[in-house]
């Protein structure tokens, strides 16, 4: 069985991700709301995140904590940070006259603390030679000879070794922020901007959208040495794409239901397979249908449970559908007349079905023009036998089904 202190070690270790995930997203929608593109932000590669702007570089720290925290002159969390950042610094990684650090906490800082005298530029309470005072006093009386404290005084000391001292130019490049909001908030905060962007209505299913194309783009970036971060040009095209189908002519499109594949033996029951059958098209083309049929099927439900369709707009959509069939399908029996032989009515059946599978491209709404939704939707509505190919579609699917339904 997992140790309790384990389970909560995994738990905040998997939350401390998912905050720096949500609070990178948050930054890029600020950055683009600014309307200045010239940016990239990554994360998890030269600190948690990482934002260039021009020749500017800005380094994050983030650490969220439980209400009551505090972040003393010996707190793990300030001097993990310093070490991350006295390391790069000593080894070059990082330029400090170019780049900004920054630690945001949800911790309480005390007065007079070196985190104290650390705050933004402009604090009145920004105090860089009193921080560093206290660092190092607070280094000198540290007792602790175990845990990472040790290697964290360490790499602070060899700051100031060699012919560079950079410990005065490290705190001069510091600002930690105390307060800052936690996970709950910055999803709050983005649930917020969505709704700016797309109105309340539509707000939770964009930023679901959203976010779910952030971190799949993260993982990416993360999985790959020195891997792209996400631009600001990037991000644009992606929002303003996403912004797009959440119009009022439109509706998104999600690449997880337009990639689905689909294995034709599993519907071969089903009506709109039979009424293919009837007039003998073949297993290929059965096997594009069935993918139509699943697509159109799995992306009408998501709409439908995300209350993303206006009242009554997919029945009215299917009887634009059905009246678009039925002017087509009675002209068909008009020109075959009651002598047609079985070949006959196949060859005119196919005609019919050829004018959806090529030519019949009804859009939900003016802007969603994917044709497997159209295509899709008739074979739902011939799996209802509401629409069909053959002549006489009807009698003879309802003639198969009587053995069913006697057994």
């Amino acid at each position: 069985m997992t140790d309790t202190g384990e389970q909560y070690e995994a738990s905040a270790s998997a939350l401390g991700y998912l905050f720096q995930f949500a609070k990178a997203l948050h930054i890029c929608i600020e950055q683009w709301m600014s309307g200045d593109m010239d940016w990239s932000v990554a994360v998890e590669a030269a600190d948690d995140i990482e934002i260039h702007q021009g020749p500017d570089t800005r380094l994050i720290q983030l650490k969220q904590r439980a209400e009551g925290v505090r972040m003393t002159d010996l707190a793990e969390d300030l001097w993990k940070t310093l070490r991350i950042w006295a390391e790069a610094a000593k080894a070059d990684r990082i330029a400090l006259a170019e780049t900004k650090l920054f630690l945001l906490t949800t911790a309480e800082i005390p007065a007079n603390s070196a985190a104290f005298c650390l705050q933004p530029r402009g604090s009145q309470y920004r105090d860089e030679e009193r921080a560093l005072h206290l660092l190092r006093e607070a280094r000198k009386a540290s007792k602790a000879t175990k845990g990472s404290l040790p290697k964290c005084f360490e790499a602070f000391d060899n700051l100031d070794r060699g012919d560079r001292p950079l410990q005065r130019s490290l705190m001069s490049r510091i600002e930690i922020l105390s307060g800052t909001p936690n996970i709950t908030e910055v999803r709050t905060a983005l649930q917020g901007l969505a709704a700016f962007a797309v109105g309340h209505d539509a707000a939770k299913s964009f930023l679901v959208r959203l976010e779910g194309w952030f971190y799949n783009r993260v993982i990416e970036q993360m999985q790959t040495q020195g891997g792209s971060p996400v631009t600001g040009i990037e991000f644009d095209e992606m929002l303003s794409d996403l912004q797009r189908q959440f119009r009022y002519d439109n509706l998104p499109i999600d690449s997880d239901i337009s990639d689905m594949a689909s294995d034709p033996s599993q519907a071969a029951d089903q009506q709109f397979v039979r009424q293919l059958g009837l007039i003998g098209v073949g297993a290929d083309r059965i096997g594009l249908a069935v993918r139509d049929y699943v697509r159109a099927f799995a992306q009408r439900s998501r709409w439908s449970t995300e209350n993303l369709l206006r009242a009554g707009e997919l029945g009215k959509y299917e009887r634009k559908l059905v009246e678009e069939w039925q002017s087509r399908f009675a002209e068909m029996a008009e020109e075959l007349g009651p002598e047609a032989t079985e070949d006959e009515k196949k060859k005119e059946a196919r005609l019919i079905y050829r004018w959806v599978d090529r030519e019949a491209r009804f859009p939900i709404r003016s802007g969603c023009d994917e044709t497997f939704v159209t295509k899709g939707s008739y074979h739902m509505l011939a799996d209802e036998l509401k629409v069909g190919w053959h002549p006489d579609f009807s009698a003879r699917l309802i003639a198969l089904l009587e053995p069913a339904r006697a057994r």
